[in-house]
């Protein structure tokens, strides 16, 4: 079955999405606008959404008038999505392989976009694929990928966790699916013209990652998405074993004294680096 693994993946971590969406779309708010703005999106469009999640980029292209589909492949963020965009169609599925048209009766999607959604596919050019066939000819598709580099959205903080394991879960490899697949421009590029994707380009977009909700300095917040990752959820069962109960509390306030000191003008944020990629059917 394609993406086998990341379906099973996705069924635990999009419970742990759904739980923390209110930090998740603060933070990620920059580049769901990023999307949007260069989509284009017009009254009338039928717009997929690949990885809708719990459906940001949904309800932003429904306040515009467009006749909203997403598809995701965890069950929880399809359900947090339909709770979400009530007005939109959701399905759970793959999109490497689903019938992407069958949502608006075989009709073909005008928009086709993406916020971190698109970097988990076994076979990413099948997908692609698959994704154009379902598009418009002419239709555009606009995503944004985290870009390769330093990022501190999978260092900062963790790194203080990281240090305290006996085996800590490997860096993430950016030759497999996950979120630094799309990473390297050139992949990309090269995905996309074989998929029969054309106009390919690639923009560097860097938006400011905030954790400072309301009038929260964001240190709460950055540990609550740490804790829900897989290093922390690793730490808390490791280091409580280990350490006991004041030893795994010693290493939180820890975690929360790093980011203390990481805060700039008093608030944990940082540059969220990714490539903001556009293309033609």
């Amino acid at each position: 079955m394609a993406n086998e693994e990341q379906q099973h993946a996705w069924a635990a971590q999009g419970i742990d999405w759904v739980e923390n969406a209110a930090i998740f779309e603060a933070v990620l708010a920059p580049f769901a606008d990023a999307v949007i703005r260069s989509a284009d999106i017009r009254a009338g469009a039928r717009v997929l959404d690949i990885g809708c999640g719990s459906g940001a980029l949904l309800q932003r292209s429904a306040a515009l008038g467009a006749i909203p589909v997403g598809v995701d492949i965890s069950e929880p963020m399809v359900q947090a999505a339909r709770r979400q965009v009530p007005e939109a169609t959701v399905s759970l599925g793959d999109a490497q392989t689903m019938d992407l048209q069958a949502a608006v009766g075989g009709a073909s999607f005008d928009r086709v976009i993406s916020r971190f959604g698109v970097m988990f596919f076994d076979d990413p050019v099948a997908a692609f694929t698959n994704i154009r066939q379902a598009a418009s000819p002419g239709a555009r598709l606009v995503f944004v990928c985290w870009r390769d580099g330093e990022n501190p959205m999978f260092t900062t903080g963790i790194d203080v966790l990281a240090a305290k394991l006996e085996s800590p879960p490997p860096a993430l490899d950016p030759t497999l699916p996950g979120p630094l697949a799309f990473g390297d421009p050139d992949r990309v590029r090269a995905v996309l013209a074989d998929a029969g994707w054309g106009d390919v380009a690639l923009e560097a977009f860097d938006g400011v990652c905030d954790f400072g909700i309301g009038d929260s300095d964001g240190v709460e917040e950055r540990v609550r998405l740490i804790l829900a990752n897989r290093t922390g959820q690793q730490a808390r069962a490791e280091l409580q074993e280990r350490l006991g109960d004041d030893g795994w509390a010693a290493a939180v306030d820890e975690l929360r004294d790093e980011l203390r000191r990481l805060r700039v003008d008093g608030v944990v944020k940082f540059p969220g680096r990714t490539w903001l990629v556009t293309a033609i059917a």
